[in-house]
């Protein structure tokens, strides 16, 4: 689904002492099938945005459209329940938010909520867990006997049960080690490229930013900063310093060996490793460089 936000705005208890602008005139566009980062320092407006995209919040000036849904300032937007059926929404520490007694309860509630027919039900469930890489029998434990991966993993079948056509990832790796990190954005990943997606991920990762986004849009002071590929914005590292964000560690080591050793590497999705692999080979002549 294509996603325009067009001169959005949105403000915070208007009219009162505590009035707060979140976001100010915001356009851009995001085309279906594609893979953002939201990237910004707390207080950027990252949350507000994503809040609109499943009619959380409405614009307070200005127009939000998601495929055919349209959210406007002052307008009815009266098929919020179907917007909110095609954006799935995995927020920060989802685990927290399972309460039924069973996991396949906990995955059944939001299709059960839209009037899914139980065997459609009984389906999305078993398609669910299974992209989450969790094992059928646990399906009758409680969620609560099983281990934080595992629920993190539980709560996110429950939304990829909605069958949705945007996927909208708060900080999914927040609380998880390395390994649980890695792991969870590589399912994200695939999820992505096999249901053919739409994802939107807001993260404080620049590595997860870069490894995983095809564009990525900063935000500051609620106002869109700048927007580009990784690699465009990720070599603007003065721009990024003036907004207080790093250049993810690859990046650093590239320019580090362009500065020191004026050896040029190409950045293909390598890690520093085999980036390191790469200079070796050159430097004992394997390649050329200027």
């Amino acid at each position: 689904m294509d996603i325009t936000f067009d001169h959005v705005s949105y403000v915070y208890q208007p009219n009162s002492p505590f009035e707060h602008r979140a976001l100010n005139d915001l356009s851009f566009s995001v085309k279906s099938g594609s893979f953002v980062a939201v990237i910004g320092h707390t207080g950027s407006g990252k949350s507000t945005l994503i809040q609109h995209l499943n009619g959380l919040l409405q614009p307070t000036e200005g127009k939000v459209q998601i495929g055919d849904y349209v959210l406007e300032a002052e307008g009815k937007n009266k098929r919020l329940r179907d917007l909110r059926e095609s954006v799935g929404v995995v927020f920060q520490y989802p685990e927290h938010q399972l309460f039924e007694e069973t996991v396949a309860k906990d995955i059944a509630f939001g299709p059960q909520n839209f009037g899914v027919e139980n065997k459609e039900i009984e389906k999305r469930t078993r398609e669910a867990v299974k992209a989450t890489g969790l094992p059928e029998d646990l399906l009758n434990r409680s969620p609560f006997d099983l281990s934080g991966g595992q629920m993190r993993r539980v709560a996110i079948s429950g939304v990829l049960a909605m069958n949705p056509k945007v996927l909208v990832l708060d900080e999914p790796t927040a609380g998880l080690d390395p390994s649980g990190q890695k792991e969870i954005m590589s399912m994200f990943s695939r999820l992505h490229r096999e249901k053919g997606l739409t994802t939107i991920l807001v993260t404080h990762s620049m590595e997860d930013a870069l490894a995983y986004a095809d564009h990525i849009i900063i935000m500051n002071h609620g106002e869109l900063y700048s927007e580009g590929t990784p690699l465009e914005i990720f070599q603007q590292q003065k721009a990024l310093e003036d907004v207080q964000l790093d250049i993810p560690e690859v990046i650093a080591f590239i320019s580090e060996v362009r500065k020191r050793l004026n050896i040029d590497l190409e950045y293909k999705g390598q890690t520093i490793a085999e980036l390191a692999k790469e200079l070796a080979h050159k430097v004992r002549g394997g390649g050329d460089h200027e």
